[in-house]
C-alpha cells in the first residue's frame, strides 16, 4: 500500500465570513457547519483511509496554539506543524511541504487540502483521491475538478481534455479558465466539459519540485532557504522569517498548474463547497420550511430564505427575506444575501480606520486560556480571565498599568515580586505598576478571575516578558 501524505493549508483569513471570522480566529478554526471546526472536519474525513499518513499542517504563526489544541481534541498527531511568519499564498506553502516530505522520500505522494472546505459526500471524495493517486504515481500533477451543478461566477474553471490511459477516471487538463461572467458560466455548465477548480491537488513531491524548479525557481529557492534556516519551537517548525518574507507571493495555480504539461484533472461530484461567503453557508445549511437557516437563539415571524447566526443574544426577524444576520458579542452584521461577497469591503474600512473588530473577538484566545473585555473607560479596564489547569501566563511586568485580581472560581498561584501566594475563590490581590508578576493555575479545574486594570495606557503591547513557556516574543 502506497502512503499518501495529507498537506493541510491553514493560512487563510476568511474575511468574507466576518464578523465571525477574524484575523486572530479565521474561518478554518471555527465550527461553521457542524460541532467541529472546518480544520477538524478536513482532517477527520481522512480518518477511515488506511493509506493516509499523519497530516503535515502549514499555518500562520499566530494561530499555532489554537491549531495544535484543535488537532489534540480530535486525537490527531501531525507529522509537523509548519509556521509561516507571513502569508505568501499557496505555492510557497506547498513547496515547503514538498521539501520536508522529500527528505524522507523524494517520491512521497502529497494530498494538498485547504483547511476550510466542506465536502458532503466523503465516499466520493475518497474515490477521487484514489483515482488521483494513480495519476500521481504515473507522474501527473492531479487536481480535483468539481462537477459544476450551477453556473457559478465566483470560481475558476478547468476544461478537461482526453482521458488518461494510465489512470482511469482522470483526464488531461485542456485549460484553466479564470472566473467567468454569468453567460459564459452557463455555457461551461451546459457543455459538461468544465469543472470548478477546487484548489485540491495530489502529486509526488519530486514531480512538483521539478516543475517548480523549471517554472518558478525563485519561489523554490526562497522556500528552501526558509526551511533550511527553520528552527524548532516546542512542537512547531518555525520557518526563517527573513528568507520566507523574501519569497514571492503566488498561488500554486499561477506558479505551476497553469503552465505545466503534467496537469491532470479528476472530476468529482462530492457535495463540495469552499464556504467563500455567508450565502454559501446558507446553501449547505439545513433549512426550515420557509428556507431559513438558523443557529443560536433565533425567533422568526413571516421571514423567508434568511441566514441567521446568534452567538450570544436572541435575534428576532420579522417580515424580511434573503438576509444574512450574524450576531457576535461586539458586532452585528445585516446584509442582503446577494451582497455578502462585499463583506470584505467592510473589513477593509475597519483596517483603514485602525479599528480592532476585524482582528479579534471580545473573547481573545491564548495558549493558556482566554480573556474577555467586560468594561472600559478613562484609565481603567475590566476583563474576565480563564486559565486552563496546569497552564501559566508569562512572567511579566507593565510600565503603564497596575492590576487587581479577584478569583471567581478555582485556585490561582500568583507571583508578585519576590512573593508567591495561593488564592482561592473570593480572594484577591494587587499587582503594583512595574512589579514582576505571573498568574498560574495549579489546580485540576479551570481558573476564572476578574482583572481590573488602571493606568495611563492599557494596551496589550504594554507587556515586558521575562520568561514564557510558550516562547512568545
Amino acid at each position: 500500500m502506497t502512503l499518501i501524505h495529507p498537506v493541510v493549508l491553514s493560512g487563510g483569513s476568511g474575511t468574507r465570513l466576518w464578523p465571525l471570522s477574524r484575523a486572530a480566529l479565521p474561518k478554518q478554526l471555527l465550527p461553521l457547519a457542524s460541532d467541529r471546526t472546518l480544520l477538524q472536519d478536513t482532517v477527520g474525513r481522512l480518518a477511515n483511509m488506511p493509506e493516509m499518513a499523519a497530516p503535515l499542517v502549514v499555518c500562520n504563526v499566530e494561530h499555532r496554539f489554537l491549531l495544535a489544541e484543535q488537532m489534540r481534541q480530535i486525537e490527531s498527531v501531525p507529522r509537523a506543524i509548519v509556521l509561516e511568519p507571513v502569508g505568501r499564498n499557496t505555492a510557497p506553502a506547498i513547496a515547503v511541504a514538498a521539501l520536508m516530505l522529500s527528505r524522507d522520500d523524494p517520491d512521497a505522494l502529497m494530498l494538498v487540502l485547504p483547511a476550510d472546505h466542506l465536502i458532503g459526500d466523503v465516499a466520493a471524495f475518497h474515490a477521487a483521491i484514489r483515482t488521483a493517486s494513480r495519476a500521481a504515481q504515473n507522474g501527473h500533477l492531479a487536481t480535483f475538478g468539481i462537477v459544476a451543478a450551477t453556473p457559478e461566477t465566483g470560481y475558476g474553471y478547468i476544461r478537461r481534455g482526453a482521458p488518461l490511459e494510465d489512470a482511469a477516471g482522470a483526464h488531461e487538463v485542456a485549460a484553466f479558465v479564470e472566473k467567468p461572467d454569468l453567460a459564459t458560466a452557463r455555457q461551461y455548465v451546459e457543455s459538461g466539459e468544465y469543472f470548478w477548480n477546487s484548489g485540491m491537488f495530489l502529486f509526488r513531491a519530486s514531480d512538483f519540485l521539478k516543475e517548480l524548479q523549471a517554472l518558478r525557481p525563485d519561489i523554490l529557492e526562497a522556500s528552501r532557504a526558509a526551511l533550511d534556516a527553520a528552527t524548532l519551537d516546542l512542537d512547531f517548525v518555525r520557518l526563517d522569517p527573513e528568507a520566507f518574507e523574501a519569497c514571492p507571493s503566488e498561488s500554486v495555480d499561477y506558479a505551476v498548474m497553469e503552465h505545466t504539461r503534467r496537469a491532470a484533472v479528476v472530476p468529482a461530484d462530492m457535495a463540495w463547497n469552499d464556504i467563500g461567503a455567508w450565502s454559501a453557508l446558507w446553501e449547505v445549511s439545513q433549512k426550515d420550511g420557509e428556507g431559513n437557516a438558523v443557529r443560536g437563539d433565533v425567533m422568526l415571524e413571516n421571514a423567508q430564505n434568511n441566514f441567521v447566526r446568534a452567538e450570544g443574544r436572541m435575534v428576532a426577524l420579522l417580515g424580511v427575506s434573503d438576509l444574512v444576520v450574524v450576531e457576535t458579542a461586539d458586532v452585528v452584521l445585516v446584509a442582503n444575501k446577494d451582497q455578502v461577497q462585499d463583506v470584505k469591503k467592510l473589513v477593509d474600512r475597519l483596517k483603514a480606520k485602525k479599528r480592532c473588530e476585524h482582528l479579534v473577538h471580545k473573547q481573545v484566545h491564548r495558549p493558556w486560556g482566554w480573556y474577555e473585555g467586560i468594561d472600559e473607560g478613562e484609565r481603567f479596564q475590566v476583563k474576565r480571565i480563564m486559565v486552563k489547569p496546569g497552564e501559566k501566563l508569562s512572567l511579566q511586568m507593565h510600565h503603564h498599568r497596575a492590576e487587581h485580581w479577584i478569583v471567581v472560581s478555582g485556585t490561582a498561584s500568583v507571583t508578585c515580586g519576590e512573593e508567591v501566594m495561593l488564592l482561592s475563590e473570593n480572594q484577591s490581590t494587587y499587582i503594583p505598576l512595574g512589579t514582576t508578576h505571573r498568574l498560574e493555575n495549579p489546580g485540576k479545574v479551570d481558573l476564572h478571575m476578574i482583572e481590573v486594570q488602571s493606568g495611563t495606557y492599557l494596551g496589550e503591547d504594554d507587556i515586558v516578558r521575562f520568561e514564557d513557556v510558550y516562547k512568545r516574543d
